[in-house]
């Protein structure tokens, strides 16, 4: 099932600039419009598997500390249905540089934010 794409779905970029995911609060979804992490009312995104995964940020971007000490996992809300994410995006504003603590998720750590089904933070199957 899946829904058509409302108009306060909010692009995430990655420090390039490139579109990689899209935050309809609280839920974040890739570019295929599957369901990947979700975000709380402090920024905070987590993967649908309840792992910290890092920071929204205002550009918006997802970063996080290139050491970062693991935060408690939190329990995923309720799957949303698929999304159809939109064709054309704006363009990114003007994003200031990471320090070299900080990484863009998006960009270097992808594997963070997967779908339910895939993933390496997945129990195995029995």
């Amino acid at each position: 099932m899946s829904v058509t794409t409302p108009v306060n779905i909010v692009p995430i970029f990655t420090s390039r600039g490139d579109v990689e995911a899209f935050l309809l609060y609280p839920y974040l979804f890739n570019r295929q419009g599957e369901w990947v992490g979700w975000v709380t009312p402090k920024r905070e995104v987590y993967s649908v598997l309840g792992h910290y995964v890092g920071t929204l940020t205002n550009d918006p971007r997802i970063v996080r500390k290139r050491t970062q000490d693991p935060l408690p996992s939190q329990k995923p809300p309720t799957r949303p249905p698929r999304i159809h994410p939109p064709a054309r995006n704006p363009l990114p504003k003007l994003m200031a540089d990471l320090s070299y603590e900080i990484i863009d998720v998006l960009a270097d750590r992808p594997e963070l934010l997967h779908t339910v089904d895939t993933g390496a933070m997945q129990q195995d199957m029995d």
